[in-house]
């Protein structure tokens, strides 16, 4: 996305970002079906994927879903629990030793909040997560967020804000901000 992290729908960089994410749904539906012991095949998909190999003991467990797939960066020693998801278009990075539960969702995209821009109009912010963080399952990251060293985020929290290091954080994060 541009510096500014907003894109125009229906604009040449949104119509190339949709062809990605039809191609990249169709290389997660392949790698999704393989059976388990296809080291070779999954190898294969991944490296389709993401544009490059896994980085040597990377562990991802399918299903594994992502929308683009090129802007995932996992570094050595990632482990990747079964159903997780990755909307990693304005980018996702997993440091060193990170460790995700299974029903992870990384979000880096979303839509104004305005409903005159809703439509016309996408969001999105990376997502930066150190060295040796834990995700329990079923949380959700949502974009723009940075996840601090040695960081535990609790099973089914929503994480909206940074998280320090060395810091547990725990719950749902909903509640009234404004209304129009």
């Amino acid at each position: 996305m541009s510096s500014d992290r907003f894109m125009r729908i229906h604009s040449p960089e949104f119509q190339a970002m949709a062809a990605r994410v039809l191609r990249v749904t169709q290389l997660t539906s392949r790698l999704n079906s393989l059976p388990f012991d296809d080291e070779a095949g999954k190898a294969e998909l991944f490296a389709q994927i993401l544009g490059r190999p896994l980085p040597p003991r990377v562990t991802i467990y399918p299903p594994f879903y992502t929308d683009h797939g090129l802007r995932l960066e996992l570094a050595e020693r990632v482990f990747v629990n079964q159903n997780c998801t990755f909307l990693d278009y304005a980018g996702i990075r997993l440091a060193e030793g990170v460790l995700v539960g299974p029903r992870v969702t990384f979000i880096t995209g979303g839509h104004p909040v305005d409903p005159q821009e809703r439509r016309e109009w996408l969001t999105g912010a990376p997502i930066d997560v150190a060295e040796n963080v834990w995700i329990g399952a079923g949380a959700t990251i949502l974009p723009g967020v940075s996840i601090g060293r040695d960081a535990v985020v609790a099973a089914g929290a929503v994480v909206a804000d940074d998280v320090p290091p060395a810091t547990l954080v725990t719950g749902p994060k909903a509640s009234v901000r404004r209304q129009w």
